[in-house]
């Protein structure tokens, strides 16, 4: 899976344009120093969730609405793994919603 984030954020941050050509699974495992076989599983789970696709001798490509699948595969883990871990912290410590709604706010208005 950290193959699989490595590569997501390169989509996500443009590195690699929809449409656009990706590393092949021997320069993948060659930049991030793991075995091909591993970055071919990589591979075959995002062209698997639509995210990447092969042309015939050409190699992998980053499908065109590959952003938005990387959006609904990520909010999704999110929704599962993270916010109910989230919650469990929250209640430990005290922290109610509303705080946590204020925050929010505050962090909008610094990111803008």
């Amino acid at each position: 899976m950290q193959i699989v984030d490595f590569c997501f954020r390169n989509i996500l941050t443009g590195e690699w344009q929809e449409e656009g050509r990706i590393p092949s699974v021997r320069e993948l495992g060659t930049i991030l120093q793991v075995n091909p076989n591993t970055a071919m599983r990589a591979f075959e789970y995002m062209q698997s969730e639509n995210v990447i696709y092969p042309k015939r001798g050409m190699g992998y490509y980053v499908a065109e609405n590959a952003r938005e699948e990387i959006a609904k595969l990520q909010k999704e883990d999110f929704f599962n793994e993270v916010l109910p871990e989230t919650f469990k912290a929250m209640d430990l410590l005290g922290i109610s919603i509303e705080e946590v709604a204020e925050r929010y706010k505050q962090f909008k208005k610094v990111r803008k």
